[in-house]
């Protein structure tokens, strides 16, 4: 894999934004965010001026959310800090050839928008990262049912140029320790590579478990990321 093919990694949602997922953005001069019922992840030029900010805080809103996905570049001061975690961004080596295994099953389904309220929720017990209600459009995503009951689910998120992010791995607590994680990160990535195109993802560093998963996987640390979220003035 060539260094500038992952350049793009660098500004995930910016180059999502601008790109695959152009029809689920708002944008407004130089900055960008995704509809409100999809994602709260906005974009900011490289180095943003005040104008900028100015711009994104018409977008969002008096007291709008900003989820600034990596962005090291610091909002006016009147904009309210509301979380930093660091983590770090995993890909797929550059040896597409070698590809992770399907392990479809027939308790595996492709998950629709008739699934949301399932989804929904078990996102909010699992808390897996940001999802809400129209989250499901930015990819494909795929569930595990028991007794017809959703218990684990993962699916594709961000979509730079020649890469697609797997995201929102969980597991319900009753289902974990059954390998359900590992079939849908590896369903997943053999989907995204079979169209040529490279599995990437992020994780808390704090989640080892989730890190030694994904290493077993395949995937390899590209770099350390920072999440950081901010609300814009009320006045």
């Amino acid at each position: 894999m060539r260094s500038e093919d992952a350049a793009v990694l660098d500004d995930p949602v910016g180059e999502s934004l601008r790109g695959h997922h152009a029809a689920l953005a708002r944008r407004l001069g130089r900055v960008g965010t995704y509809l409100p019922e999809v994602a709260t992840f906005s974009a900011v030029s490289p180095a943003p001026d005040s104008g900028d900010w100015a711009d994104l805080a018409r977008l969002l809103g008096r007291g709008g959310f900003a989820d600034m996905f990596n962005c090291r570049a610091t909002p006016p001061p009147d904009w309210e800090p509301v979380f930093a975690l660091e983590g770090r961004q995993m890909i797929w080596p550059g040896n597409r050839s070698v590809r992770p295994r399907a392990a479809i099953g027939t308790d595996m389904v492709e998950l629709s928008a008739a699934d949301a309220p399932e989804m929904l929720d078990l996102a909010a017990r699992t808390r897996p990262g940001p999802f809400w209600p129209r989250t499901h459009e930015l990819g494909t995503y795929l569930g595990i049912r028991v007794n017809g009951r959703l218990v684990a689910m993962a699916g594709e998120r961000l979509r730079p140029p020649g890469w697609t992010e797997i995201s929102a791995v969980c597991t319900a607590p009753e289902a974990r320790g059954r390998g359900h994680a590992a079939r849908l990160v590896s369903a997943l990535a053999a989907g995204i590579l079979s169209r040529n195109e490279c599995p990437f993802l992020h994780v808390a560093e704090t989640n080892t478990a989730a890190i030694a998963l994904y290493e077993r996987l395949g995937f390899e640390s590209r770099t350390q990321v920072i999440f950081r979220g901010f609300r814009t003035p009320v006045l």
